[in-house]
C-alpha cells in the first residue's frame, strides 16, 4: 500500500506546487486581486477539463489492474492501447466544442472586467494542449493499474519543474525573455503539459510496466472499448457532475465579490495540501482492490481499502489541525500584503475546512476502492445527491441574505454568512458522502462486481 501511495503523494505535491506557485505569482508579483480571483476560478475549470477524461481512465485503471492481478499482461497492454486511441478521439472532440465556448464559460462563471479577460486568455491557450492532458491522465492511469506509480511521479516532477520555471521566467522576464505578465503563467502551463505528454509517449512505446504503445494495437476494438467505457462512464459522469457542481459552488462565491473569490482561491489551494494524502491512498485503494479481486481474493481487497482509509485519516486530520492553527500566516504568505481584505477571509475559511478532513479522507478512499473494483455507480449516485441536494442549496442558504428563487419566485431569507457560510454547506456535504460511501464499502457488494 505504501509503495503505491507514496509516489502518488509525491506526484500530487509536485502538481499542487505548480498551482501554488501560480497563485503566489498572482498574489505577490502581479499583486492584483483580479488575477487571484481569475486563478481561483481557473483551478476548478482546469480540474474539470482533466476530469473529462475520467470516462476513459477509470475504466483503464480497473481493467489493467484486473488483468495484471490475473497475470494477463497482453490484455492489459491492449486496454492501454485502446484507451489511448479513445482518449485521442475524445480530446479532439472536446477541443472542437470547447474553443469557441471559452468566453461564454467565463461569462457564465460570473467573472467581470480584468478577471474575465485574464481567465479567457489563459483558457484559450491551455485548451490547445488538451490532447497532452489526455496523454498524462490516461497514460498514468494505465501505469497505476499495472502497479507502476513511480513513472507518474517522475513525469509529473519534470512537468512541474518546467511549468514553474517557464511561468516565473516569462512573468518577470528573466534574461533575454520578455516580461509577459499574466500570459507567462498560461504559457508555462502549456509547455509543461507538452513535455509531460512527450515523455509518457516515449515510456509507453519503450515498454514501461510491460506496455507497448503501437499503432497496430490502436486499431479500434469496439468490444474492448465498450468494456472500458462500461466501467469508466459512471465514474466519469460522477466526477464530471461533481466538477460541474463545484463550478456552481464557485459561482455562488463569485456573486459575493472579487475579494471573496480571491480568498476562496487561496484557501482551496492551501486546503489541497491537507487532502493530497487522501488522493494518494485513494489511488492505492483503487489499484489494490482491483488487483486482489482479479486474483480472486476479496477479503484482501477489503483489508487493503480499510488500511488505506486509516492511513489517509491519520495524515489528513493532522494536516487539518496544522492548517487550523496556522491559517492566518498561510493566507498572508500567498496574498503578500497582510493588510489585504482577503487575508482574514481566507483564514476563516481554512479554519472551517479543517473540520472536514476526517470525513473527506473516508469519502475519498472509499470511493477509490469502489471504483477500482468497477463499482462506479454508487459513488456516482452518492456524489450527485451530495452536491446537488446538499452542498449547493446549503451554500446558497448559508451565504446569501434575502434572495428570490429563480423558478418559483419565492423570497427566502438566508443566513447571510457570506463565504464562510458557503463553506459550511460544503462541510455538511462531505459528511453526508462519507457516511454513505463508507456504508456501501462495508456492505461488501462491490466485491462481487463483474468487469
Amino acid at each position: 500500500m505504501m509503495r503505491l501511495a507514496m509516489p502518488v503523494l509525491a506526484e500530487q505535491v509536485l502538481h499542487l506546487l505548480v498551482e501554488l506557485v501560480d497563485l503566489w505569482i498572482a498574489g505577490n508579483l502581479l499583486q492584483d486581486d483580479s488575477y487571484v480571483a481569475a486563478m481561483a476560478m481557473l483551478v476548478y475549470v482546469l480540474w474539470f477539463m482533466s476530469m473529462l477524461f475520467a470516462f476513459i481512465f477509470y475504466g483503464s485503471t480497473a481493467l489493467t489492474a484486473r488483468f495484471t492481478g490475473a497475470v494477463k499482461p497482453e490484455m492489459a497492454n491492449r486496454v492501454m492501447n485502446q484507451s489511448m486511441f479513445t482518449g485521442a478521439v475524445w480530446s479532439v472532440v472536446l477541443m472542437a466544442i470547447g474553443l469557441p465556448l471559452v468566453g461564454s464559460l467565463v461569462e457564465v462563471m460570473g467573472l467581470q472586467a480584468e478577471s474575465a479577460v485574464a481567465a479567457t486568455r489563459y483558457l484559450t491557450l491551455v485548451m490547445w494542449v488538451l490532447p497532452c492532458i489526455m496523454v498524462e491522465r490516461v497514460g498514468i492511469a494505465c501505469l497505476r493499474g499495472a502497479g507502476d506509480t513511480m513513472s507518474g511521479l517522475v513525469v509529473m516532477g519534470i512537468v512541474n519543474v518546467i511549468n514553474m520555471a517557464t511561468s516565473y521566467a516569462l512573468v518577470v522576464g528573466v534574461g533575454p525573455l520578455p516580461a509577459m505578465g499574466w500570459e507567462g503563467v498560461a504559457i508555462g502551463t502549456a509547455v509543461g503539459h507538452l513535455c509531460g505528454a512527450a515523455i509518457l509517449l516515449v515510456l509507453l512505446t519503450a515498454g514501461r510496466a510491460g506496455y507497448h504503445l503501437r499503432l497496430s494495437l490502436m486499431r479500434p476494438d469496439f468490444a474492448l472499448i465498450r468494456r472500458i467505457l462500461r466501467i469508466g462512464i459512471p465514474g466519469g459522469v460522477d466526477v464530471s457532475l461533481v466538477c460541474l457542481c463545484h463550478l456552481l459552488f464557485v459561482r455562488v462565491i463569485t456573486s459575493l465579490g472579487v475579494t471573496e473569490l480571491a480568498a476562496h482561491g487561496v484557501a482551496i489551494q492551501i486546503e489541497a495540501l491537507a487532502y493530497m494524502p487522501g488522493g494518494a491512498f485513494q489511488v492505492a485503494a483503487s489499484t489494490l482492490a482491483g488487483q486482489h479481486l482479479g486474483a480472486g481474493n476479496p477479503a484482501q481487497a477489503m483489508r487493503s481499502v480499510l488500511m488505506a482509509c486509516a492511513a489517509a485519516c491519520a495524515l489528513m486530520v493532522t494536516a487539518g489541525v496544522i492548517f487550523h492553527q496556522a491559517a492566518t500566516p498561510l493566507a498572508e504568505f500567498f496574498l503578500g500584503d497582510p493588510t489585504r481584505e482577503a487575508v482574514p477571509l481566507a483564514a476563516d475559511i481554512l479554519q472551517v475546512a479543517a473540520y472536514a478532513m476526517l470525513p473527506l479522507a473516508i469519502a475519498m478512499v472509499a470511493s477509490g476502492g469502489l471504483r477500482g473494483a468497477g463499482d462506479t455507480r454508487w459513488p456516482l449516485a452518492i456524489g450527485l445527491v451530495g452536491m446537488v441536494g446538499v452542498r449547493i442549496p446549503l451554500a446558497i442558504y448559508f451565504a446569501w441574505g434575502e434572495f428570490e428563487t429563480p423558478i418559483l419566485g419565492i423570497t427566502i431569507v438566508g443566513m447571510g454568512w457570506g463565504i464562510v457560510g458557503a463553506w459550511y454547506g460544503a462541510v455538511v456535504d462531505i459528511v453526508f458522502r462519507a457516511i454513505f460511501l463508507a456504508a456501501r464499502l462495508l456492505q461488501g457488494g462491490w466485491q462481487r462486481i463483474k468487469v
